[in-house]
């Protein structure tokens, strides 16, 4: 792209783009990035520069760009159908996807409900606790216990069960309120709440919802050992259904398949999205045990008991065909990744002797480098990212919480690159 067109690119995203999580008046007066293309587990932007995608694209570009297996499975599916509603019909695509999904899902999940997105699945999620203790005939249980600093999604079920106030403060009048405990980080206090909270309230509790093991946008915040173990006890004990919410954390991102196996505990529903398609498709998916699904089965003739809910691209074929491609991917990756975590973790240790970098937090291909940050609040980590681009690599902070999430297929050469440019990056922001 010449000078020119490049220009011109800017100038017209200035004026007709607004974007997603951004100070648009500072946006307007900057010189936005713009991606050209992507090769691997590279993306080249309009100045020429290959940038190691450090975020996977927003923590959803599992293997790479340019797949060349997921690639194909798109390109077979534009000759068949791009999209058909799934609201009566079916395709094979969405039915092979959903058995795979229950096939690899942990414990007694048996039912797939498609979304688009991961705001989605959580909006279905919350919906089906609710609905299901209704039609059990306990329509008391109602409330939805929610973890401060969790981060579920944008629309206003998900905001409502959010716990981050830069997030979601401004459309608290929107919203429904949860019962709100703190965060899983925070250790016996959260536990010590959610025990009180149960025995005193669970009989109008219909779920608790959860990002396993990791609190993603709440900046990379990890559990204490034991909290979802015990949280899955609790919720049994008192008649209170568990949602997991694996958007971020699914398919392989922590050095299992699901977050939640590595402490052994099964959900009564799960929520997936982002990595399900590799990155490349909008797929999300709700999964739950056949005794939540058979709530919603009507019990006589004239009874009639339908889950309201759904969205006009549910199970595209497209979208279905790309996850089903990533699945494969996933098994055949799956046998190296906590090898390949542990690599990851090796070469970025050393960057906590750095006099600006207070703790590496890390669990298989998910972690951050939390900074000390400087006298103007989050701005050491838009510094980072900022002189990261001139190290090659793509990378975008929480605050001063530098999210650390490469795609799976990380080789070692490039987690050295990684770690070798974020160190000079914050050196240099550290000096300037």
């Amino acid at each position: 792209m010449n000078a020119g067109e490049l220009a011109r690119l800017r100038q017209a995203d200035r004026r007709v783009s607004w974007k997603p999580f951004t100070d648009m008046r500072a946006y307007m007066n900057s010189e936005p990035h713009v991606i050209t293309r992507g090769e691997g587990n590279w993306l080249f932007d309009a100045e020429g520069r290959r940038l190691f995608d450090a975020v996977s694209s927003l923590w959803c570009n599992l293997f790479g760009h340019r797949v060349p297996e997921i690639d194909a499975a798109i390109r077979r599916q534009l000759d068949r159908v791009a999209h058909t509603t799934a609201l009566g019909p079916t395709h094979p695509q969405a039915v092979e996807l959903a058995e795979r999904l229950v096939a690899i899902a942990p414990g007694d999940l048996s039912r797939v409900f498609y979304s688009d997105s991961g705001s989605e699945a959580v909006e279905a999620a919350l919906k089906i606790a609710v609905g299901c203790w209704r039609y059990r005939g306990r329509p008391e249980k109602t409330r939805i216990v929610s973890l401060r600093e969790g981060y579920h999604g944008d629309t206003l079920g998900a905001v409502s069960v959010g716990g981050i106030g830069v997030f979601h403060a401004e459309w608290r009048t929107l919203c429904f309120d949860s019962l709100q405990i703190p965060s899983p980080a925070e250790g016996a206090a959260s536990l010590s709440a959610l025990g009180e909270l149960l025995a005193s309230r669970g009989a109008e509790i219909a779920a608790l919802i959860a990002e396993p093991l990791v609190q993603a946008a709440g900046g990379m915040l990890f559990a204490e050992p034991g909290f979802l173990a015990e949280a899955r006890e609790l919720c049994t004990r008192h008649d209170v259904l568990l949602i997991l919410d694996e958007v971020a954390t699914g398919f392989g991102r922590t050095g299992k398949r699901f977050a939640c196996e590595h402490e052994g505990v099964a959900p009564d529903v799960l929520c997936l999205a982002k990595g399900i398609t590799g990155g490349y498709l909008p797929i999300a998916a709700t999964l739950a045990t056949e005794e939540v699904f058979n709530s919603f089965l009507a019990q006589q003739e004239d009874e009639s008991r339908i889950f309201y809910h759904g969205h006009t691209y549910t199970a595209n074929p497209l979208g279905c065909a790309a996850a089903l491609a990533a699945l494969d991917l996933l098994e055949r990756e799956l046998p190296d990744l906590e090898a390949r975590g542990e690599g990851l973790r090796e070469v970025l240790e050393p960057l906590c002797n750095l006099e600006r970098v207070r703790e590496l937090r890390l669990l298989g291909m998910i972690g951050a480098l939390e900074l000390v940050p400087g006298e103007t609040r989050y701005a050491f980590g838009r510094e980072v990212a900022a002189r990261a681009l001139d190290h090659g690599i793509l990378i975008r902070p929480l605050g001063d919480t530098l999210v650390i999430m490469p795609p799976l297929t990380t080789t070692e050469e490039e987690m050295r690159h990684l770690a070798s440019g974020l160190a000079s990056s914050i050196s240099e922001a550290s000096a300037g």
